[in-house]
């Protein structure tokens, strides 16, 4: 038997023993996990590898027995019993009590971090990184079984529930190849009704956009851009394997996450997010803001499980997702060790539906806010509360030494209802919890000396004044169950129906954004940067609804006669340019969106009107799936 043979019968052998113990005895994975990551860094599922890709596939869809992308699976598929094949397995599994979830148990994991820059002769410098997408498993928390995950890392073995934070420099571009290590199949189910990219040889389809960056057409990320594994298939924008962020744009918080066509609810619920950041340090060094371990990044997503850990969705489409499980970095309800100093906490909402409104419990501490998504404000404000929706982060100072000496816990709550505003109000003891800040106490001195302040200033470009005035103005109209129930549109139209938005590239516009369904909904537009400056209540409004259900037009249905209600303004901390604005509902909200860089006020140093053009849509995951997302398409 030749040395290759036996290396074959011996890995096979070993996979054979993981696959049994993990779907025979799911409490046994967790006892199997190192030697099923071992089997799998060898087969990764490469044509290349040791094991032909097909094989590969069959041990990795037997280690949980339900992963199935195929849409013809009508035999495992009805109405009454929307699971993936082969639902005799998930019936085995109920969804987990969460209530029997500890919490408090598991200290906040730290996000390792990339830096997206060299360092030649003391000045950064371009350099390529290469990322990929991994399937292993992850532990959410210390009493359940292990999570299969699709994850982002440099490897397998550093892959992680967030990816890891890519920071970068501004002006230095940087190079990134995605690679896709994906199985043949989802880890969960998608529903086949819903407009997907459906590969003809099997794969998780996936593609990457950096959600609030600046950059050409063919680097967004585009939804008809994805590849599978080892670009093996692509979709008909793909061109390319490499991307380059030129990373021009304003100092702030981005992040970076799978856009894939009809697979961003299922893709980013399974974990392909994770954060970037783009720094100017002749900017932020004279704020001297915390930093080192004092700077960290909380990404907050909700989350349902089966009791075998794995991540529990419907097959059939949703309006919206929503799970009790509050996770933090990849953590059920984690606890973070703090000193009495000021920490910079960089607050993701990376769920799929689910605002969150949260405090810190006892109205002990408030948040001082530094910036809101990709940009710092002209001035920081201190708040009781913050309001995040999917996809909006804020950056802020919280100076636990301003507790009294009896305090050494504090708990960051959570009372936003679900679905945003007038949905189930969350439970004390469940989702209204996010994590728990442990504080030292007052005789433990942390080891570096708390020099940090709350800066008295921010940025002179977070105004819209700060821009030339709006040329054109747009509306935008967000439509529910229009044709059909379960699908939600922009303007009547799909992404799949002509352009309709053409602004010219170095612009200002003014988008009238109306909500005609009674969800609040983040609105996120690909490589502008936006702020809401009103929000109007629109008068007559089920009048005006039924006339724009009927008719789509917003002159015909007298908008000048509806909107006049009362103006609400735009909270302060909100006040400067965002990757996504809150639409609520029954108003018109209008929202300035510049399509030039807005720190240098000028146009984009690269050509923005190339194929195959941007999109714009809701960030409720399930609503851009179906179908609340347009084409849009920049002009000379």
């Amino acid at each position: 038997m030749s040395p290759r043979i036996q290396q074959l019968a011996a890995v096979l052998l070993a996979a054979v023993v993981v696959v049994a113990a993990a779907r025979d005895e799911p409490a046994a994975a967790k006892n199997y996990q190192t030697q099923w990551d071992t089997v799998m860094s060898i087969l990764n599922c490469k044509s290349d590898s040791l094991i032909p890709s097909y094989i590969c596939s069959v041990i990795s869809k037997s280690r949980w027995g339900w992963a199935s992308d195929d849409p013809n699976d009508d035999d495992e598929y009805t109405p009454d019993h929307p699971l993936p094949a082969p639902a005799a397995e998930r019936r085995r599994w109920p969804v987990m009590t969460s209530l029997n979830l500890t919490k408090y148990v598991d200290a906040l994991p730290r996000i390792a971090k990339i830096q997206g820059y060299g360092i030649r002769h003391g000045r950064p410098v371009p350099i390529k990184l290469t990322i990929g997408m991994y399937s292993k498993t992850w532990q959410f928390h210390r009493d359940m079984p292990p999570t299969p995950v699709f994850v982002y890392g440099q490897s397998l073995q550093t892959a992680t529930f967030p990816g890891p934070t890519i920071v970068a420099r501004q002006g230095v571009p940087l190079a990134v190849e995605w690679q896709n290590h994906l199985p043949d199949a989802h880890i969960l189910p998608w529903d086949p009704k819903v407009p997907t990219a459906i590969p003809k040889n099997g794969g998780v389809p996936t593609v990457v956009h950096l959600h609030g960056g600046a950059h050409p057409p063919e680097f967004d990320g585009h939804a008809f851009a994805w590849f599978t594994r080892d670009f093996a298939e692509n979709g008909s924008t793909w061109t390319r394997k490499t991307y380059t962020y030129p990373n021009v744009q304003a100092p702030g918080n981005l992040w970076y996450h799978d856009h894939a066509l009809g697979l961003t609810r299922v893709s980013l619920l399974a974990g392909l997010l994770a954060a970037y950041v783009i720094e100017k340090p002749e900017l932020e060094a004279p704020m001297n803001l915390p930093c080192g371990d004092h700077d960290l990044h909380l990404v907050i997503a909700d989350r349902e499980f089966y009791t075998n850990g794995s991540i529990s969705i419907d097959r059939e489409w949703k309006p919206e997702y929503f799970g009790l499980v509050i996770t933090v970095n990849g953590k059920a309800w984690p606890y973070l060790s703090v000193h009495r100093r000021r920490y910079r906490l960089r607050i993701l909402n990376a769920s799929n539906a689910r605002y969150f409104n949260v405090t810190l419990s006892n109205g002990a501490l408030p948040f001082t806010v530094i910036g809101s998504d990709s940009s710092y404000l002209s001035r920081p404000v201190t708040v009781s509360n913050l309001v995040l929706s999917p996809a909006e982060i804020f950056d802020v100072i919280v100076d636990f030494s301003r507790l009294p000496a009896a305090v050494t816990e504090i708990e960051m709550l959570n009372t936003a209802p679900y679905p945003f505003p007038n949905g189930t109000q969350t439970d004390p003891n469940l989702d209204g919890k996010v994590m728990l800040f442990k504080v030292a106490g007052k005789g433990k001195v942390d080891d570096m000396p708390d020099k940090s302040k709350v800066p008295e200033h921010g940025v002179p470009y977070a105004s819209v004044a700060a821009l030339p005035p709006p040329t054109t103005t747009r509306y935008i109209v967000l439509y529910e169950n229009q044709t059909a129930p379960g699908n939600l549109y922009i303007n009547g139209l799909r992404l799949e129906d002509p352009v309709t938005e053409t602004p010219k590239s170095g612009t200002t516009e003014l988008w009238q954004v109306i909500n005609l369904t009674q969800d609040n909904h983040p609105l996120h537009l690909h490589i502008a940067t936006f702020q809401a400056i009103k929000m109007t209540k629109i008068e007559g409004f089920q009048v005006f609804k039924d006339c724009m259900i009927k008719n789509n037009n917003t002159a015909t249905c007298n908008l000048d006669q509806h909107a006049v209600g009362p103006v609400v303004p735009v909270p302060e901390e909100e006040k400067t340019w965002k990757n996504a604005v809150k639409i609520p509902p029954e108003f018109m909200t209008s929202v300035v969106v510049a399509f030039r860089l807005v720190e240098a006020n000028q146009p984009y140093p690269f050509d923005a009107t190339t194929e195959p053009g941007f999109v714009y849509h809701c960030h409720i995951l399930d609503h851009e799936d179906n179908a609340m997302i347009r084409p849009l398409t920049l002009l000379p």
